[in-house]
């Protein structure tokens, strides 16, 4: 049993671009390739390619796999539409997250099931375990799928120059099959970055060529490559939570103010139902922390784990910090005592090596981008 990283489809592609490559959930990824700030501020402005390889399908088949899907996850994955997606999550008897997901719905009894790179394992053998007494298929499909994801206000201008799939008709959070440079692809308008782009799915042998003519066809507009790094700092201006971070199976979906993703209303029972119904009771009525953002007035840059003060007492806890392309500023997530929360609040810091730096409390996400 060898412990080497495994290896994307792109990782001869990632070398000669000069990455620096990074182990991250056990796969060699690019962290970057020149500078993370460079790649960001592209991604915001122009276009950024990646490869999000490292991602984990499973494909659920069958006559009952949306039964199979709606018992084993919080969301009501049956009132998906065919050709659409759904963000969700998968949790513990306890209500605790195992992980976020995103679903898309293939067929009439055909889904994928994407989970993060840290998670894939646990969620494949939570699903497989779930499906017992469904007629329904778990498949690991981690090996049958390279994922490119092209993101930012250019990638739309960009993919239409490859490929004849009705991009205009395309909403959020929807998929269609389709041919991109000549390659056959499941064309999903997803991504994680807080700009409109899209995320192509498509079979490891294709994924260089469909890297290298995305390359061509968004050199002209400004298209970088852009690794792991500003993936972070983007996702982070834009609020969404990070596996490990954010979301952790010691808090329910309504701790990390995205109970919306349970659906209670949807039929029968479900892994975690009652958990999570006394969680929403708990949540409604007191609130032990929210999930904020923190805006930093001075240079200092927070980091994961570092305590939140304020009046000389600890009322949080940071869960990820950056500095902010686009704000100019240290921005960090936190999760903060309901008292001191709300946007506006004066008096809360960070305690940076014993240090107490100010920071201004603000709602998430940090980052919006104008429709």
């Amino acid at each position: 049993m060898s412990n080497a990283p495994r290896l994307t489809a792109l990782d001869a592609v990632h070398r000669s671009l000069g990455a620096t490559m990074t182990d991250f959930a056990g796969w060699d990824m690019p962290l970057r390739y020149g500078s993370e700030r460079d790649e960001h501020t592209a991604v915001r402005t122009k276009a950024g390619l990646f490869d999000l390889s490292h991602m984990g399908e499973i494909t659920v088949t069958g006559d009952q796999a949306s039964d199979l899907l709606d018992f084993a996850l919080v969301g009501n994955i049956g009132g998906v539409a065919v050709g659409r997606a759904r963000y969700t999550m998968i949790c513990q008897e306890d209500g605790g997250i195992l992980d976020d997901l995103i679903v898309y719905r293939l067929g009439e009894t055909e889904y994928m099931v994407v989970a993060n790179a840290s998670n894939a394992q646990i969620v494949l053998d939570a699903l497989v375990a779930r499906s017992e007494g469904f007629d329904a298929e778990v498949r690991d499909d981690r090996d049958a799928y390279a994922l490119i994801a092209v993101q930012g206000p250019e990638s739309p201008g960009i993919l239409k120059s490859l490929t004849d799939a009705d991009l205009d008709g395309l909403k959020y959070y929807a998929g269609l099959p389709g041919t991109v440079a000549g390659v056959p692809a499941l064309i999903a308008r997803t991504g994680y970055t807080g700009e409109d782009g899209f995320e192509l799915f498509v079979e490891p042998q294709y994924a260089e060529k469909l890297w290298q003519a995305l390359t061509e066809a968004g050199a002209p507009v400004g298209l970088v490559p852009a690794g792991l790094s500003c993936r972070d700092t983007l996702r982070l201006e834009a609020g969404m939570p990070l596996y490990g971070h954010e979301l952790t199976t010691s808090l329910t979906p309504f701790d990390a103010g995205l109970g919306r993703v349970v659906k209670f209303e949807k039929a029968g029972d479900f892994v975690g139902r009652a958990a999570l119904e006394a969680a929403a009771e708990r949540a409604a009525s007191n609130p032990p922390r929210k999930l904020v953002g923190l805006i930093a007035d001075g240079r200092r840059v927070p980091r994961a784990g570092m305590t939140v003060v304020a009046g000389g007492q600890v009322v949080g806890e940071v869960t990820s910090g950056a500095p902010s392309p686009t704000l100019g500023k240290p921005i960090a997530i936190a999760y903060v005592d309901a008292a001191h929360s709300a946007p506006g609040t004066d008096g809360v810091g960070v305690d940076i090596r014993g240090a107490h730096e100010q920071y201004e409390v603000v709602a998430l996400p940090f980052y919006k981008r104008q429709k």
